[in-house]
């Protein structure tokens, strides 16, 4: 029974795991009535189509020239130029299609004088308007709660974390492994961020399955008894692989994008915004466990785990084989 509700659970979080890119809307105002648009809408699924979602301006704003369309892996990219006569400032803008998806924009401007204002638009309410507001708070709760939407969304991540705690025998041994993860991942997502490191997103993406499939079944072979190096110092392998999960949390990054003129501030509340997520789901998980443990046998208990890690072994090999096959094509 727990095997097929964690199969279940595993196969819906699967699905879905295409949805949860944000589309990107940035204005850089040009003159007091002309604004640069560029829009960024994420493809899904195996066609690739982009998101159908559109800004919609006042009637007023008119299109000047050509627009420019482009296309790269996970997203269509489209730029031009309008002009508002009014200027757009308290005027409403409308992304139309978000009300019926499960994905956000997230919305850039860039003033004259210099100020930058971020709006997160979600699709309970797809419609927002420019205040010309000062961007440093609004800057760091938006990069902030994408933070920990995007940990608490990454499926791969997650279990990941899931099969170290498996792993691992005692609070001493899981703070320090958690540990671990968290300054190996923030080292190489501070240094991707600043391209001092790069490699091909969907390597990274094959590698973090792979990580996942060898922590698996390193917990199989320590539920039977043969202990090797993953199973006595987990931190090491949290360590080691986190350098890679950074990579991902990078790409992630790069595909919301980071304001030029605040990319420190904005890359620290992100990844505080992650490590949030990730105690979040940790703490989570113990709570359930220990619900757990009042309830079933030790040997229930034995079985189960055994079970869920043969599931996570399975749907990381599966997205192995899926994501190397992508990488090599």
């Amino acid at each position: 029974m727990i095997r097929s509700v964690v199969l279940l659970l595993l196969l819906f979080y699967a699905a879905f795991a295409d949805e949860i890119r944000p589309a990107f809307l940035e204005l850089t105002q040009k003159s007091d009535t002309s604004y640069k648009v560029l829009w960024k809408k994420p493809t899904q699924g195996e066609t690739k189509n982009p998101l159908k979602l559109e800004p919609l301006f006042p009637k007023s704003a008119k299109v000047v020239g050509l627009k420019n369309l482009r296309r790269t892996n996970t997203a269509l990219l489209e730029s031009y130029v309008i002009d508002e006569v009014d200027a757009l400032i308290g005027k409403k803008i409308t992304i139309v299609g978000l009300e019926s998806t499960s994905s956000d924009v997230l919305v850039r401007i860039h003033y004259l004088d210099g100020e930058t204002e971020f709006i997160r638009v979600l699709p309970e309410n797809p419609s927002f308007s420019l205040s010309h507001q000062s961007g440093f708070y609004n800057m760091s709760s938006t990069y902030f709660v994408l933070g920990v939407e995007h940990i608490l969304e990454g499926y791969d991540h997650l279990l990941f974390v899931l099969a170290l705690l498996l792993l691992v025998s005692n609070i001493r041994m899981l703070i320090l492994t958690i540990t671990a993860f968290t300054v190996a991942h923030t080292i190489t997502l501070m240094l991707a961020s600043f391209e001092m490191i790069q490699l091909s997103s969907t390597a990274v993406e094959a590698i973090i399955a792979l990580s996942i499939v060898f922590v698996a079944a390193e917990v199989i072979y320590a539920m039977r008894g043969r202990k090797h190096v993953s199973a006595k110092y987990p931190w090491l392998i949290a360590f080691g692989f986190g350098l890679i999960h950074g990579l991902g949390f990078a790409g992630a990054l790069k595909e919301i994008g980071l304001p030029q003129s605040d990319i420190v501030p904005s890359l620290i509340f992100f990844n505080v915004g992650v490590e949030l997520g990730q105690l979040i789901f940790v703490f989570a998980v113990l709570m359930i466990a220990w619900v757990v443990k009042k309830v079933f046998t030790q040997n229930v208990l034995r079985r189960g785990e055994t079970g869920i890690a043969y599931v996570i072994g399975s749907l990381a090999a599966f997205w192995l084989i899926e994501r190397t096959v992508s990488f090599l094509l």
